[in-house]
């Protein structure tokens, strides 16, 4: 056996073409040599590439004006080994070297395009959790690797959380250029030969790499899902069929795709890849890249579950708030509406994604006490009295009882219980002043007080909603007294926005506004000469 050489090009007018020989390439742009190239950058006679009596190939630059070089080094006078994987330049183009084993007496045999590929079952799969292809135990790194990925799946809890933490090991523990996980979309389809689409979910990069336009190869993911089997292409390079743009500009040169599945379904694939300068993935890659997919798509799997789970909750909550809703004509929206503003103000304001989903779990029940309010007070068409509005009141406290008998709705508590508190300490039902008021309960009382003045009330001679300039205006004079300052203001930094939310969700509104003031968008209108705000039997809905 002996080793042919083969040099293929990898950008410019070159790229996809291949030399190759047995014992000699001459480079340079004479005609009469075996690699002629058309570049100003390459000297007449630039360099050969030899077969060496040890077996060896070597390159040696032939006094070339630009100079030759491997893997970015200039060569210097002597000649240089070259190894599979190397990128050898002459002058400004560069070429790719494959070493591939031929017999004496035919030609050589190519590369196989697909190196290997595993479809095993997911109790194999955990098996190479602990031991190789050789029923030997793994070295410390590799499972410290795989031990690792199991700690992200006790301490984790939001699904792309734990996505970005298993993929960064992969791709630290396997030396990948880049790696990405991309997950089926939804239900997986009954039709059979149909599969459901798949869509990235997460991306990592090696040390020192940059992400790049084009992360993954959808032809190879695509291709590893339908088959259900993990596949090693430890040269993308040997097939045109292959040769997409994403791995072309890319840069990959080997590949894994390994198939994240459960005893249940298919979840998806991982995709790793390496680049020219790097060496092959090779078929412990490939079984070690495996059983880390199995022992971590129970955890993806479960947390799928879990975030279906939450979802089905939250809207379970919506739909209870909106049936709070039916008792009182007047607040038709009203939760969703707070809700929209709530999240919208949060996220200006920054708060952690932790907060968001009590913003989001807490705000559609921020009036459920309302469920022991008296019809006749609820609905009453008129002036609340003093004693009535008093029960009127009580909605808040009713609402943190009825949800401290669930457990997992505690964290929520305060928004329920605090959102009438005011900034100035004559709230209710605590009469909090200032920090002390829970800070999610700050944001929500902005949103809902908001949301009273805009909306119709019942308890108001004047029972039309306000303009939204007029709200606005509202706000900022209440900074301080009624208001968070810091929420206030931020809350007025996004008024456009909360317009046009507004409107969306209220377009009965905009009619009604744009046929008394002219237009639906008036931040300008004059603020109003009275205000609602303080406390009083006139304060505005909920």
């Amino acid at each position: 056996m002996k080793r042919t050489i083969r040099l293929r090009g990898i950008g410019g007018p070159i790229k996809g073409r291949v030399w190759e020989s047995d014992n000699l390439l001459r480079a340079g742009r004479l005609a009469s040599l075996e690699i002629v190239l058309d570049d100003s950058s390459v000297s007449r006679r630039h360099a050969e590439v030899r077969l060496a009596t040890d077996g060896q190939w070597l390159v040696r630059d032939l006094e070339s004006t630009n100079g030759t070089y491997v893997n970015g080094a200039r060569l210097a006078a002597a000649e240089q080994a070259l190894r599979p994987r190397d990128v050898v330049q002459f002058g400004k183009v560069a070429m790719l070297v494959e070493l591939v084993e031929a017999t004496m007496d035919g030609p050589p045999s190519d590369q196989m395009i697909v190196a290997g590929h595993v479809k095993s079952s997911f109790d194999e799969g955990l098996h190479r959790i602990a031991f190789d292809r050789n029923s030997m135990p793994r070295a410390g790194e590799q499972l410290l690797a795989l031990l690792r990925a199991g700690h992200h799946l006790v301490h984790l809890e939001s699904e792309d959380q734990l996505l970005d933490s298993i993929l960064n090991d992969a791709v630290s523990v396997l030396d990948g250029q880049r790696g990405a996980i991309v997950l089926a979309d939804g239900e997986q389809p009954t039709t059979p030969g149909v599969e459901p689409k798949l869509r990235l979910r997460a991306l990592a990069v090696g040390n020192g790499e940059s992400k790049g336009r084009f992360h993954f190869s959808k032809r190879l993911t695509n291709r590893c899902f339908a088959k259900g089997e993990s596949v090693l292409y430890q040269n993308v390079q040997d097939e045109q069929e292959l040769m997409t743009q994403s791995i072309a500009d890319g840069a990959m040169s080997s590949v894994m795709c390994v198939l994240l599945r459960t005893p249940r379904k298919k979840l998806g694939v991982l995709h790793l890849d390496r680049g020219y300068f790097q060496s092959p993935f090779s078929e412990d890659d490939l079984l070690l890249a495996d059983a880390l997919a199995a022992h971590v798509s129970a955890g993806i799997e479960c947390a799928q579950l879990l975030k279906r789970q939450q979802e089905l909750f939250i809207k379970t909550i919506t739909m209870l708030a909106q049936m709070v809703e039916l008792r009182d004509e007047y607040t038709g929206g009203h939760t969703q509406r707070v809700t929209k503003y709530s999240l919208m103000l949060g996220a200006k304001m920054g708060v952690s994604d932790e907060d968001m989903k009590l913003i989001e779990l807490g705000t559609p029940l921020h009036d459920i006490g309302k469920i022991g309010i008296a019809d006749d007070i609820l609905r009453a068409p008129r002036r609340l009295t003093p004693e009535e509005f008093a029960k009127m009141q009580e909605h808040t406290t009713l609402g943190a009882q009825y949800i401290s008998g669930i457990p997992d709705l505690h964290p929520i508590i305060p928004i329920v219980r605090n959102h009438h508190e005011r900034w100035d300490g004559t709230g209710y039902p605590d009469r909090l002043a200032k920090e002390d008021i829970p800070r999610l309960a700050r944001i929500v009382a902005v949103a809902d007080a908001f949301d009273a003045m805009t909306s119709n009330r019942p308890y108001h001679e004047n029972k039309r909603g306000k303009p939204p300039a007029e709200a606005f205006a509202e706000v900022e004079r209440q900074i301080g007294r009624q208001f968070d300052p810091e929420s206030a203001r931020h809350f007025l930094e996004i008024k456009d926005q909360i317009v046009r939310t507004m409107y969306e969700l209220m377009p009965e509104t905009g009619a009604s506004l744009h046929a008394v003031h002219g237009a639906p968008t008036m931040l300008n209108l004059p603020a109003p000469a009275v205000s609602l705000m303080d406390g009083s039997v006139e304060a505005p809905l909920s």
